[in-house]
């Protein structure tokens, strides 16, 4: 699908990268693999097949346009991508490649599996935005300002005031996807209906050999208790809105009639020319919005039909990437943005 000019906008090409097909793909082959070496350890199938399976990963070359025909049709990538990998395993071996496994099981451990660099990611640019605010307040923390209460005047303050307001937020929310990683980032095993009945009483060993071999953790089968994802979003969004009221903030006091900040590098107008418009001033404020749309969106696909939801599986899909780009982005903008804004001393103070 061609993307409109408007999507580089809420788009994070570092974090998008890994929700690609060819991420996708890539975690989905290592899911195979491990699940065939951890299999073999436990005696569930034979070395050889382990052997011949990851043979048959390292070497696949996917046909994207029989896997897209593929999802289209089962609704999920796994039943396509399974097969077409299938080909490539020798007898007797290929009964024994996805052995007691489910789509699901290959889908989201296949997340999780690319979940893990984003939290990096994204802790890393909270931190960064937090430097560069130190930074802020050790350069300008001193100049005086009218603090404004309900968008009127209230009582002297300094930028150091200000900026607290913004900073507080952000060590909260490094905390908060350090504290989800380890229930997040685990492996997803439970066979067709959650049980692992078919790895025949292994199933927790095998578990936990691919979380071994993948470096996630393992957990009981949670096909249809999506929290963990939720929260992911949730996080998302308030890291969007830390950012939103920066951008809020920075547009307001940028005001000609104001006149308490400066914005280096202002945006352009087609028709006055003398104009500098908060430009990522005010984008911040949209992802805010934006993102925070797509958590409440997300949020609805908590409600899981039993043991796996088609819909509410699929709605995941389509709204954990974008909010996840958009949170990347808010960060990468508000830190750039926070490099550029100069204080003006209140006359008076």
């Amino acid at each position: 699908m061609t993307q409109p000019f408007a999507a580089a906008l809420a788009d994070d090409d570092e974090i998008g990268a890994w929700f690609t097909p060819h991420a996708e793909l890539g975690a989905m082959l290592a899911f195979e693999a491990a699940l065939a070496a951890a299999q073999a350890a436990c005696g569930l199938i034979p070395a050889r097949a382990a052997a011949a399976i990851e043979t048959a990963v390292a070497g696949f070359v996917p046909d994207m346009d029989a896997l897209a025909v593929g999802l289209r049709q089962d609704g999920v990538l796994g039943p396509s991508l399974v097969a077409a990998l299938r080909q490539h395993v020798p007898e007797p071996h290929t009964k024994f490649l996805h052995f007691g496994a489910t789509s699901q099981d290959i889908t989201d451990t296949a997340l999780t599996l690319r979940l893990k660099p984003v939290l990096a990611l994204l802790d890393d640019r909270v931190a960064a935005l937090i430097a560069a605010l130190k930074d802020m307040r050790a350069a300008q923390g001193s100049v005086r300002l009218m603090a404004q209460t309900r968008m009127q005047q209230a009582l002297p303050f300094t930028v150091a005031d200000k900026l607290a307001t913004w900073l507080q937020p952000l060590p909260r929310h490094r905390a908060r996807l350090a504290a989800l990683a380890p229930r997040l980032l685990v492996v997803q095993l439970g066979g067709p209906v959650g049980t692992r009945a078919e790895l025949h009483g292994q199933g927790n060993a095998v578990a936990t050999g691919l979380a071994q071999r993948l470096g996630l953790q393992e957990a009981p089968c949670w096909h249809n208790a999506r929290d963990n994802i939720v929260e992911l979003g949730n996080i998302a969004a308030m890291i969007c809105g830390a950012t939103g009221k920066i951008g809020a903030d920075a547009g307001l006091l940028a005001q000609t009639a104001l006149g308490a900040l400066h914005i280096e590098a202002g945006g352009r107008s087609s028709a006055m020319t003398h104009k500098a418009n908060p430009v990522t001033a005010e984008l911040l404020v949209t992802l805010a919005r934006y993102a925070g749309g797509l958590a409440g969106t997300l949020t609805t696909a908590l409600v899981h039909e039993n043991e796996r939801s088609g819909a509410a599986w699929t709605l995941e899909w389509l709204t954990l990437p974008p909010l996840l780009c958009v949170a990347g982005a808010a960060l990468a903008q508000a830190t750039g943005l926070v490099r550029r804004l100069h204080f003006v001393r209140t006359a008076g103070l």
